[in-house]
């Protein structure tokens, strides 16, 4: 990708004079803000011009674009530990169905999303910036109906539409000194996007943000919202919250955060959906055969 930018650069004498004069003004910053790190040369600031990453303005491509980036590594990760990306067609149909039906009520309807099964045990669910949402096998098979599972899916669509990858990475990059006024390298940045991805809770306002945003979009797409409150709690009183869930906040006031939401504006007759069990518990079934 980098080889093909720079031959493109190198055939358009406009191209090339724009490059270099946004490379100049890169290094102009860079010669005027206090670092956090070490100053890249000037010179090596414009060979990799097209790898650095601007994180306090970034497109919604560029993010797109990382988010793929990073599920590929992130796949690698995962079939290393044993728990791959599943290949089961028809679950991963069914995951896509849930969180596709979810997508136009969320807060970012207009960017690709892509919503995969872990075939893994534990109770848990994560997602990275560009519109990838990943579900635990195992978390599928805890929830009682699909409006719970469907809560899940809308609060993992609602981090990625406050973008709280992004923040978590330019906070990350600021700690580990590799964030420079002209932005951080795009293989870093993916390194730390998996790394947040499989590893590092979210804040006690993102996840109180995406309760709120997920149960928004959850009620808006029909789905009965308190089954985020059903699941929420039933996870709460098996002992410790699965990693999803994060102790901080705690459950406890997560859970009585959204039960007071769902009584100061109570369910309307178009938001009763997704609460048969015994029609879920035979979907699963079905997985199996």
């Amino acid at each position: 990708m980098l080889k093909s930018t720079l031959k493109a650069l190198w055939q358009s004498h406009r191209r090339w004079l724009y490059g270099l004069i946004a490379g100049i003004t890169a290094t102009s910053l860079i010669l005027i803000t206090p670092q956090p790190a070490p100053a890249v040369p000037w010179w090596e600031l414009l060979i990799r011009g097209a790898q650095i990453l601007q994180l306090s303005n970034m497109s919604d491509q560029q993010e797109v674009n990382l988010g793929g980036q990073i599920n590929q590594q992130l796949a690698n990760q995962l079939a290393r530990n044993g728990t791959p990306i599943s290949n089961h067609r028809a679950a991963t149909a069914y995951i896509n169905q849930i969180g596709q039906r979810l997508v136009p009520y969320s807060s970012r309807p207009d960017i690709p999303y892509t919503f995969q099964v872990v075939e893994d045990r534990s109770v848990n669910a994560f997602a990275t910036m560009g519109g990838f949402v990943y579900i635990h096998a195992g978390l599928m098979f805890e929830a009682d109906n699909e409006a719970e599972l469907a809560s899940v899916i809308a609060h993992e669509i609602a981090h990625i539409g406050g973008r709280h990858a992004v923040q978590q990475m330019r906070e990350r990059a600021i700690q580990q000194g590799i964030l420079s006024a002209a932005g951080l390298d795009e293989s870093a940045a993916v390194q730390i996007g998996v790394q947040l991805a499989l590893s590092l809770p979210n804040s006690r306002e993102d996840e109180f943000e995406a309760d709120s945003l997920g149960l928004n979009t959850l009620r808006q797409s029909g789905y009965a919202p308190q089954a985020m409150v059903s699941f929420m709690r039933k996870l709460q009183r098996g002992g410790a919250p699965p990693p999803f869930l994060s102790s901080h906040p705690a459950v406890g006031d997560r859970v009585q955060s959204l039960a007071r939401s769902i009584q100061s504006n109570p369910p309307s007759a178009n938001e009763v959906n997704g609460l048969d069990n015994q029609a879920y518990s035979n979907i699963l079934s079905s997985f199996a055969r």
